[in-house]
Order: C-alpha cells, then structure tokens, then sequence
C-alpha cells in the first residue's frame, strides 16, 4: 500500500467505528476515494454540520440540534406521563424504531461501573427533576440485563423514592447480559407488556 499519511490516518479513524476492523476501513477508503464528488464531499459537508450543530442535551441526555432544540423534552404534540430510561442513544433508537413505546425518553450516557463511569457522570439528577416538574406518573427502566445496568437501575430507583413517581422494570424476553440495543422488536414488546413494579 502507498504510504500517504492522509490516507492511513482515515483508515485508523474509520476502524475505530463499531463493527469495523482495518480490512474493513480500508475497503471503504478505497470507496470514498473512488467516489469524491458523490460520497467524499457530502459526508465531509454533512459532518461538518453535525459538529457544529448536533449535541446532546443536557436534561434528558437525547440528540438535539442547536437550530431546532431538543425534540424528545419540547414535543408539542403530546404531552406525556411516562419517562423510559436507557443507556444510551442505541437503545433509544431500538426502542423508537418498534413503536412500542409511547412517551419521552432518558439517556443516562451510561452504567454505573466500578471502571470508569460513575452515577455523577450520569444524567440521574436532572431525570428526577423531569419526574417532578412535568408531571410524570411511571418511570420505566429499561437498562441492561447486566450487573452495571441492574446496579444503575436500583441506584435511580432509590433515587425516585421521595417522589410519587411508579417506577417500573422490563420483564420477561429480556436476557441476562442482554443489551436493549441488540433485542428484537417481539422481545421489546414482551419485555415492556409485562414490565413489573419495583418494590422500594
């Protein structure tokens, strides 16, 4: 392979992505270069205007654009009662895609993890200040099957105890070590049916 800095340095970048390895990277370099004016200068373009333009926000953790704010807190359509907590955005982009959810959205930005990330890091505080000021009658948490998201779970639960909040948990086709992300919209929709109420 020709040694031009400009190149391998995309190369690393891109097989940084998820689900990409250097074969990978380098394949769609290769593309990319192929096809300048049709791929290399709009995604340039595109990128660039997610930079300056896309960020998360900072109540409940969900993309907003800086032109239109945030969609998921100032939906003038509907006026919801329930908040659905996840991970992170995968996991709100799953649960969306299903329609099996109705209502708003709370990207934590993550787990509670002895490594790492820690419930400071996460967006906890500012969901009970959603849960207070809009009025919202369930809270359904729908973190991972892993021991990180189970622990992050209790924590916000405990969390919500001096509020009149009900909180609630998916339930069953939801596996152990399973992660939101990855499940199937059948599991989703057993998992929200037949979510149960957590006892504080």
């Amino acid at each position: 392979m020709q040694n031009i800095s400009e190149i391998e340095e995309l190369i690393k970048l891109i097989s940084k992505l998820p689900g990409l390895g250097p074969k990978s990277a380098k394949r769609i370099v290769l593309k990319l270069i192929n096809n300048r004016d049709e791929l290399v200068k709009p995604i340039a373009s595109t990128l660039a205007q997610v930079y300056k333009n896309v960020t998360r926000c900072n109540s409940c953790g969900s993309l907003k654009s800086n032109l239109n704010g945030c969609f998921n807190c100032e939906s003038l359509k509907e006026k919801y009662t329930k908040i659905c907590v996840v991970e992170d955005i995968a996991d709100q982009w799953s649960i969306e895609s299903s329609n099996i959810f109705q209502g708003y959205f709370h990207i934590l930005g993550g787990t509670i993890s002895s490594v790492g990330q820690r419930k400071e890091d996460l967006l906890i505080n500012s969901l009970v200040e959603r849960v207070n000021r809009d009025n919202i009658e369930e809270v359904i948490l729908a973190t991972s099957a892993t021991v990180e998201g189970q622990t992050t779970a209790y924590y916000i639960q405990d969390s919500l105890k001096n509020t009149n909040v009900k909180v609630t948990k998916l339930a069953q086709g939801l596996p152990v070590g399973g992660e939101i992300e990855n499940l199937d919209d059948g599991t989703l929709f057993s998992a929200f049916k037949n979510r149960t109420g957590l006892k504080s």
